[in-house]
């Protein structure tokens, strides 16, 4: 299975904050009108610049895989701003995945991306998957998937993960909402964390689309052939480290007691 290592964590790096992207010296602001679009779609890509240079347009352009796909200049309005639409139409217009706007001012630079689906790959799936949860019960995740199908999702407390089974039919991506009391990554202080991704085995990049205090939403994108999808948090019910646990504790209180209430040696 190919991966784009280094690529790709310079795709999640940007995705995992936004669709707007700010310079490090806040002088370009640089956003697109959607974070996803479709072959024909038309992408809106506006702005501003603090401190206009007279004379100078914006330089936008757009990649795919560090492959140029299409290029403009745009006059910056006297007020700073300055708006631009490209067609996403043509014969580079033809993979899909993730795609980078680099937008040039003077010496700045500033980047931010979305994500592209040709016609050939457009079958989309809404649904809501019950997820066994054991004792707890069943928990539902909604999700929506692009070149695959859904066959399971199954929880494997014993490394927090929910474990979701593919049919891929193409390149394609999954996008789930994960309600936060059935599985989440979160560090010592409550604040939200990094989950880990694998597919097949392999640690892949994903973007978060949204978080609130109930569910994080996140894309993974796949590829063709490609089967397991593992989301690795920091919790997930069952938990199955606390169950067992609370059956070490209780083992052991009940040996204490049953020691101290017949003084029976306790030998270790």
């Amino acid at each position: 299975m190919k991966r784009y290592f280094i690529f790709s964590l310079v795709i999640s790096a940007l995705f995992v904050t936004s669709m707007t992207a700010y310079a490090q010296s806040q002088l370009i602001f640089v956003e697109t009108s959607q974070n996803a679009y479709e072959e024909g779609d038309t992408i809106v890509v506006s702005g501003n610049v603090t401190s206009i240079i007279s004379g100078t347009p914006i330089t936008l352009q757009i990649f795919r895989e560090g492959n140029l796909v299409d290029i403009a200049q745009v006059e910056i309005a006297q007020d700073g701003n300055y708006a631009h639409t490209f067609i996403a139409k043509g014969p580079l217009w033809q993979k899909d995945g993730s795609y980078i706007v680099r937008a040039f001012y003077g010496t700045s630079t500033i980047e931010t991306g979305f994500e592209f689906y040709s016609k050939q790959t457009l079958i989309e799936t809404t649904d809501i998957f019950e997820v066994d949860a054991g004792s707890y019960g069943t928990f539902d995740i909604d999700y929506t998937v692009r070149g695959a199908t859904v066959k399971e999702m199954i929880v494997d407390s014993e490394i927090f993960a929910l474990i979701v089974i593919l049919e891929t039919d193409d390149d394609g991506a999954i996008t789930l909402e994960l309600p936060r009391e059935s599985i989440d990554a979160t560090i010592m202080d409550g604040q939200d964390d990094d989950f880990i991704i694998l597919i097949d085995g392999i640690e892949v990049p994903y973007r978060e689309i949204s978080t609130n205090a109930d569910s994080r939403t996140i894309t993974i994108e796949f590829e063709e052939g490609d089967s397991d999808i593992e989301i690795i948090g920091t919790f997930v019910i069952p938990e199955f480290g606390s169950i067992v646990m609370i059956i070490l504790v209780i083992g052991i209180v009940s040996t204490i007691f049953l020691s101290s209430k017949y003084r029976i040696p306790i030998k270790i």
